[in-house]
């Protein structure tokens, strides 16, 4: 039996558009949209946010696109960030999504998973946190078990979970749940708003990381068919889909819950849920809520192991990380590594603080790789089969929005972003002490 030893290109453009829909669509949506409403107190700026978020998304997709065309291999930012500025840089990306930002992602969706599921069936912490770790557990051991399973369940899962974001908006506006009136004034922003330019600002930074995640398909361009061709498609649809659900589901809580009575993200879903279903509301949007991030949890768990594959090919990790599982050709054991570091995160209950320090370091490390389009253009002068329209102004906007971003967020949270920054930094000792030598190795080789 001859082992495998290199990815299979087994994923279409339908199972890529899907892991962009279905790791984008979380919680966020039945939660975000309130505060961002309460905030801007007004239909037409909530619009206006949405719209320039999935612009800007768009813009970065477009980007992403062309980066994974010139690097079809596993990997995603890790790839373009080594190829632009060298392997000190992708280390400390790899670095950073491994110890911290992966596994504490999964742990927060599989704990907020768990939460609703506990609401539903009255658990125990204990329960809850058994059940965050039994959907990780079961969701890696899919994606260990094969690509077409993994596949298979990340298409449904999303056509589901946007199923039933459709019948939330057809069964609200056919039944005339709710009230148009609650759309009035559209533009004018009512008493007890924020100030417009504060309100715009938080607004933006919410929806931001409401469309994070769009990216995270390019980690597998290794195993995509003509990655060239599907992976830009995929992302550009994947954007658009989310764009017009995100305005579409906001539309639908505005015309059901007037404003003045929002108080919180969590009660204004209870209260949309009420509004739709009745007393057995908060039940049914709970179910809605699990399969939304079930979703979610899959694609992650599918996507941020093939970073510390590619890594460890590259000798910048564990050798073990780089093999295939030989009977089913997947990174069994890099997929296996991150179950393991998020079902510790979540026994010990401590990862939405962690994951508040490392914000400023990922939206940084998203420029950087956006940037690296400059950075290799000019250095390689072989045209990609696809490359980003409207060049250089797509990645400019891209980057000015971001730049925005990170002046927003290191001037609300400094400790925050400098800590997190300073975390990642210790990751340069680690490489020149552990890494260096064997890449340097390698590299005469080769």
């Amino acid at each position: 039996m001859t082992i495998q030893t290199e990815l299979k290109r087994q994923i279409g453009l339908s199972t890529a558009t899907a892991l962009v829909v279905g790791e984008v669509i979380a919680v966020g949506i039945f939660l975000t949209p309130a505060g961002m409403a309460k905030s801007l107190g007004s239909p037409f700026w909530l619009l206006v946010v949405w719209l320039v978020m999935g612009a800007m998304a768009v813009c970065g997709a477009l980007c992403y696109g062309e980066l994974a065309a010139r690097y079809p291999q596993a990997g995603g930012s890790y790839v373009y960030l080594r190829e632009a500025y060298g392997r000190p840089v992708a280390f400390l990306y790899g670095w950073m999504a491994l110890l911290v930002m992966d596994p504490g992602l999964t742990a927060a969706l599989a704990v907020g998973l768990a939460g609703y599921a506990g609401y539903i069936f009255s658990l125990s912490p204990f329960g809850v946190k058994a059940v965050a770790i039994g959907a990780i557990v079961l969701l890696a051991a899919i994606n260990i078990r094969g690509l077409n399973l993994g596949a298979w369940l990340m298409r449904w899962l999303t056509v589901l979970k946007l199923g039933l974001l459709l019948f939330i908006l057809l069964w609200g506006f056919g039944f005339q749940l709710g009230n148009w009136s609650n759309f009035t004034p559209f533009v004018a922003q009512r008493t007890h708003s924020a100030p417009l330019l504060a309100a715009l600002a938080g607004g933006m930074v919410a929806a931001f990381f409401s469309f994070g995640g769009w990216w995270d398909v390019t980690k597998l361009a290794g195993e995509v068919r003509d990655p060239a061709r599907t992976l830009p498609r995929a992302l550009l649809y994947g954007v658009v889909i989310v764009t017009l659900v995100y305005i579409l589901t906001s539309a639908a809580f505005f015309y059901l819950i007037p404003l003045d009575s929002v108080t919180s993200g969590e009660t204004f879903a209870a209260q949309a849920g009420e509004a739709l279903f009745g007393r057995a509301g908060a039940q049914v949007f709970s179910v809605i809520v699990i399969v939304a991030v079930v979703g979610s949890l899959a694609a992650l768990i599918m996507s941020a192991p093939r970073v510390y594959f590619a890594m460890s090919r590259d000798g910048l990790f564990v050798p073990a990380a780089a093999s295939l599982h030989p009977q089913f050709g997947t990174p069994a054991r890099a997929i296996a590594l991150q179950a393991l570091l998020a079902s510790i995160l979540v026994a010990l209950g401590s990862f939405n603080q962690i994951i508040s320090y490392f914000v400023f370091v990922v939206v940084l490390f998203i420029a950087l790789t956006v940037a690296s389009l400059f950075v290799l253009r000019r250095r390689e002068l072989e045209k990609p089969d696809y490359q980003t329209p409207g060049y250089p102004f797509t990645p400019i906007v891209f980057l000015l929005l971001v730049a925005t971003l990170l002046l927003l967020l290191g001037s609300n949270n400094p400790k925050q972003s400098f800590l997190g920054v300073g975390v990642v930094a210790l990751g340069i000792p680690v490489y020149y002490f552990l890494f260096a030598r064997k890449v340097a190795a390698q590299h005469d080789r080769h």
